[in-house]
């Protein structure tokens, strides 16, 4: 497990997923979480390491439960749960949020919300445009935090997802058109969940990768 903290208040961790494969393409074996502490505990598609790290992690989400109240998990896209239900058992009023429009994988949400609404700790959703996918905005931090929409790019920056991951009938350049209202906000970190996060330029990367 690696754990930085990238802005007071922002955490950003990475774990080996326990179901990926090596002919799995676009994404390799380590994917992120996010965590924002503060006034609100909010988890970002949370996965709880395994082996040494395990009890390690529990010990630390402990006091941040203790000192910032019960986790909100929100999750990007609904087979991103990873770790929720864990979560959700361990924490007493722990809540999972979910896009109203996504169809759950296996894990009902105790909360919904809508494109443009304010969720726990500040952020808000924004429609990813992919799969009923939920990019979230912090505020704060001026940080984007996207599912499988907008990846970590070989050699630093980020790129749409492959051509493989699109759903019938869309095009690269519909995803990209449809992503661009994103560049309205005033973007400083990128944190996707699979691949390497932009801390400086971040707006620049992701409009590079949106005029490709």
């Amino acid at each position: 497990m690696d754990v930085r903290e990238l802005r007071p208040g922002l955490w950003r961790w990475t774990a080996p997923h326990p179901d990926w494969r090596p002919e799995y393409t676009g994404w390799g074996p380590d994917v992120a979480s996010v965590a924002v502490t503060g006034a609100e505990l909010v988890l970002i598609d949370p996965l709880v390491p395994g082996d040494d790290d395990r009890e390690r992690f529990w010990q630390a989400l402990d006091r941040d439960v203790e000192r910032d109240g019960r986790p909100h998990v929100l999750l990007t896209v609904p087979w991103h749960r990873r770790s929720a239900a864990e979560i959700l058992m361990r924490y007493e009023g722990a809540r999972l949020w979910l896009y109203e429009g996504a169809e759950p994988e296996g894990l009902e949400p105790t909360a919904r919300f809508g494109w443009g609404d304010e969720l726990p700790g500040g952020l808000r959703a924004f429609d990813g445009h992919w799969m009923n996918e939920a990019v979230f905005w912090l505020p704060e931090h001026r940080a984007l935090v996207t599912g499988d929409s907008v990846l970590g790019a070989p050699g630093g920056g980020v790129q749409t997802c492959p051509d493989s991951w699109l759903p019938e009938g869309m095009t690269q350049a519909e995803l990209r058109d449809a992503l661009r209202p994103l560049l309205e906000l005033p973007i400083e970190v990128i944190l996707p969940a699979h691949g390497e996060p932009v801390l400086d330029d971040a707006h620049a990367a992701l409009a590079r990768a949106l005029e490709v």
